[in-house]
């Protein structure tokens, strides 16, 4: 069983989360929040598998919680639901260590999907915001904070890769793409994330989009 704590301002947006996932074979809300600080409470009371997290709450928000748990050290990954309005929140929320994102309006399919993949281990990487992202850093609509740091050059097949992870591919899914083995893939994800200075596959794509990588 995959057990969920859901964090967001809006009892109904929470009820409505909480109806679709009670849907899902395997996976239980156990825990509710309304903001960051009680969210912050129950997660280092009870640490669930994956925390749904929503970016703008009054208070304590989805940033402040991020940063809180990486600063007590509570490794436990964190979906951000995110209606998208703000390019640099969504940045911001990376940097702190969220795993994933997905946008308010996904189907159920997509939640579950996504809830079980960070479970599993994984990072989700959904094309739609990749690409909001990617036309607000080339318009210079979103400023970095930090600036990325130097990166070793990337091979054309690395590019490739990167460009599959980009657009919310799996490895499995890269492998079929370039008609490599799924080993070879894995390799070269390794090394991608070596290079990048990436912690997982989400970083490495907001450090590609910083570095201008994915144009």
């Amino acid at each position: 069983m995959i057990r969920v704590c859901l964090v967001d301002d809006q009892n109904l947006v929470r009820q409505g989360i909480r109806s679709l996932l009670g849907l899902a074979a395997g996976i239980e809300v156990v825990a509710e929040a309304d903001d960051g600080s009680t969210a912050l409470a129950a997660i280092e009371r009870d640490p669930p598998d994956v925390v749904l997290l929503d970016l703008r709450m009054p208070g304590y928000d989805g940033i402040w919680t991020l940063r809180a748990l990486r600063d007590r050290g509570i490794d436990v990954p964190v979906l951000v639901l995110t209606t998208f309005d703000d390019d640099e929140l969504v940045l911001q929320a990376l940097r702190a260590g969220a795993r994933g994102y997905l946008l308010k309006d996904v189907t159920l399919e997509q939640l579950v999907g996504a809830v079980r993949t960070l479970a599993g281990g994984g990072t989700l990487v959904q094309p739609a915001i990749t690409d909001r992202l990617l036309r607000a850093i080339q318009g210079n609509t979103v400023v970095a904070r930090d600036d990325p740091a130097p990166v070793r050059e990337l091979t054309d097949r690395e590019l490739d890769v990167l460009r599959l992870l980009a657009s919310g591919y799996a490895n499995k899914e890269i492998a079929e793409a370039l008609f490599l083995a799924e080993g070879t893939v894995k390799n070269h994800v390794s090394s991608l994330l070596l290079k990048l200075g990436a912690r997982d596959r989400t970083n490495a794509v907001l450090l590609a989009l910083q570095h201008g990588l994915l144009k």
